[in-house]
């Protein structure tokens, strides 16, 4: 169980750069390589396939982590950032905008992985027993 979890973390981190990275990076690329252009990158459907790909990783990792270190937080900051993304798939260009969307997902995918990164973190601390977590002493709850 311990090895699924930090794997879906470090899957949802990757699906959520990986989304930042085409929507910062695709217009250059578009713009540099022509023959890219005719790819089917810049599509809707890539967000959505994109975010049908992140929620239940990082549902899972995210969940997984919260009942180790006991940091809720970190499992709230998972779930605006999917909620950020699936506004940005739900509400699309046609409604708020390409700059809108953008900054939605840029948004949703920071968060997502600001998450996972610190679920991985507190996890790694919390496996060599120098973890101040919750779950060790129960003043120290967050």
């Amino acid at each position: 169980m311990k090895s699924a979890q930090i794997l879906t973390d470090k899957l949802a981190i990757t699906l959520s750069l990986a989304c930042a990275i085409h929507c910062l990076a695709l217009p250059l690329l578009l713009a540099l390589l022509p023959s890219l252009a005719a790819l089917a990158l810049d599509h809707e459907s890539f967000h959505f396939w994109m975010v049908v790909a992140v929620i239940p990783s990082s549902l899972y990792a995210l969940t997984l982590g919260c009942k180790k270190h006991r940091r809720v937080r970190v499992l709230l900051l998972g779930t605006i950032g999917l909620t950020l993304l699936v506004l940005a798939v739900a509400l699309g260009e046609a409604r708020i905008g390409e700059a809108g969307e953008k900054l939605l997902t840029l948004a949703g995918a920071t968060c997502v992985a600001l998450g996972h990164w610190m679920n991985f973190r507190l996890c790694r601390t919390h496996e060599s027993k120098a973890c101040p977590c919750p779950s060790q002493n129960p003043a120290q709850a967050s």
